[in-house]
């Protein structure tokens, strides 16, 4: 670059400033090469089109626009080029149908190498679809710089930097390059293996024969197609609680504590304190019956938090790919638990099919574990073992959460909230039921949450297992209990704890967190 330096005050000079907010006026061709139409046949020799490099990356048709003062270059370009900062910018493009598009940024002082000549230029970069035939434009400030001659009766097209020159014939490199851009890139592939070759030996009847059995040849699945089983649908549809009772499976309490029923027959059970007098626990009783709409036993019986209130937004890094796994082997029970917790979500609104996502995750099935046991083994010892109550299925979202912003709202330390709590003479502990599934995800972020399993791909309408759950429901949970935290309650994620120095200001209390 050091032969260039007695030219930079000529380039520098010659080098186009925008204003802020400028509006710039594009030309039909270059409206066109933008807005994916097809161009207007040209009544002067507007545009022409020269093979550059930037970069890595090389392009056989740049288009050359003597009509436009910028230079433009898709997003997706500019980031494969990976140059430089794009800095913001505030003006807008004015296209040849006087509608308005706004750049994504501006890239200054990109170094375009054409054949043995390397010029710099800004180019303003658009999030538009990137265009096969011409990617980029080249703007007349560009051509300027280059101090270029073109010379439309022999059609051709000189750069010139001191007492070089480069000349590019324009109509011989549009035929070469659309030749070139037929054979590689064809509407159909057998086409390309068979048309090209048959215009040079069409006389040999064995390559006719040939073609006309591969024609004749039928079609075959391709051999990664993925298969999905059948996902049969619930006999019913789940109801809420208070309408149709579950029958639920009741696990042993310890001494000081018992089942309490909301409903007849032992239904709609809870769990109170088994020392309470008849008096307190008829009190107690009474005021569950009044708010038992807000306690749930299944999850038909969620309702969940208006997005108002409250929504999951999943915000990406810079420069993020998204990721899409294949589904995991699972044994026959595994895919059966997966396929009752599918149906489940299905009937409940939480998740829905997709088969379009840009980021699909993997299913995977852990064990529920319970309580420690004393077992004995083959030969005789006594060994404690934890037994398997049961299966959870969880959705492996380890790549989406590693390109996620994390969140860092401090989350209360468990040791502040005991102290808080301690002294009271009576509490109530409350469990948020499926309390992450209740806050809705923004509907563009759904589709990072798809899971694929052996019955289709699905995607969250609430969030599970993502990384920054726990910062949203924490001050959502806040905000709607902020006339009553460290007052009466104190909220740590989907945990509740109601106090109060009496049995009848601890239920009073209770009976207004129920009924918030």
């Amino acid at each position: 670059m050091s032969s260039y330096g007695k030219f930079l005050k000529d380039i520098l000079s010659k080098k186009r400033r925008l204003d802020d907010t400028e509006t710039v006026k594009l030309t039909e061709e270059c409206s066109a090469a933008i807005q994916r139409q097809l161009p207007p046949k040209r009544k002067d020799p507007w545009s022409f089109s020269i093979p550059c490099t930037i970069g890595t990356i090389y392009f056989h048709r740049a288009l050359c626009d003597l009509g436009s003062s910028i230079n433009l270059m898709p997003l997706s370009i500019a980031k494969r080029i990976g140059l430089g900062e794009i800095k913001n910018t505030t003006i807008s493009l004015q296209m040849a149908d006087r509608s308005l598009t706004y750049p994504h940024g501006i890239l200054e002082d990109v170094l375009v190498r054409v054949d043995k000549f390397i010029l710099p230029a800004d180019f303003i970069v658009l999030d538009m679809e990137e265009d096969v035939d011409t990617a980029i434009i080249l703007s007349c400030p560009f051509l300027i710089t280059g101090r270029t001659l073109i010379d439309v009766a022999k059609g051709s097209l000189i750069l010139r930097v001191a007492d070089q020159d480069v000349e590019f014939k324009v109509e011989a490199i549009d035929h070469v390059v659309q030749r070139q851009f037929e054979a590689e890139y064809p509407k159909d592939p057998l086409e390309a293996s068979l048309v090209h070759e048959i215009e040079i030996v069409d006389e040999e009847p064995c390559m006719l024969e040939m073609v006309t059995l591969l024609e004749a040849t039928p079609s075959y699945k391709q051999p990664f197609h993925q298969e999905f089983e059948p996902l049969s649908a619930t006999a019913t549809k789940p109801v809420p609680s208070i309408v149709a009772a579950p029958t639920l499976t009741l696990k042993p309490l310890p001494l000081h504590l018992k089942y309490a029923y909301l409903g007849t027959s032992q239904t709609l059970p809870v769990i109170i304190n088994s020392d309470l007098l008849e008096e307190e626990e008829e009190k107690l009783l009474q005021v569950l019956k009044k708010h038992k709409t807000a306690i749930g036993w299944t999850i038909a019986d969620i309702k969940g938090i208006s997005p108002s209130t409250c929504m999951h937004r999943i915000l990406l890094e810079e420069n993020f790919k998204p990721t899409v796994e294949n589904q995991r082997r699972l044994n026959p029970k595994m895919k059966e638990v997966v396929r009752a917790e599918v149906l489940k979500l299905l009937d409940a609104g939480i998740i829905y099919p997709i088969s379009d996502s840009n980021w699909v995750s993997p299913v995977q099935v852990v064990p529920k574990k319970g309580g420690i046991m004393v077992a004995k083994n083959n030969n005789n010892d006594l060994i404690p073992t934890r037994i398997v109550t049961g299966w959870r299925v969880c959705i492996d979202y380890r790549k989406p959460n590693t390109v996620t912003r994390k969140d860092h709202f401090p989350l209360l330390f468990i040791d502040q909230m005991l102290e808080r709590l301690a002294g009271h003479a009576y509490y109530c502990f409350l469990y948020g039921y499926s309390g992450y599934n209740q806050i809705p995800i923004a509907p563009e972020d759904q589709e990072k949450t798809t899971f694929t399993c052996p019955f289709g791909t699905f995607s969250y309408r609430m969030p599970f297992g993502l990384c920054n759950t726990p910062a949203t429901f924490q001050p959502c949970m806040m905000s709607i209990f902020s006339d009553m935290v460290e007052c009466f309650i104190e909220v740590f994620m989907d945990n509740f704890s109601v106090f109060g120095s009496s049995f009848d200001y601890c239920l009073s209390n209770l009976a207004l967190v129920l009924q918030h």
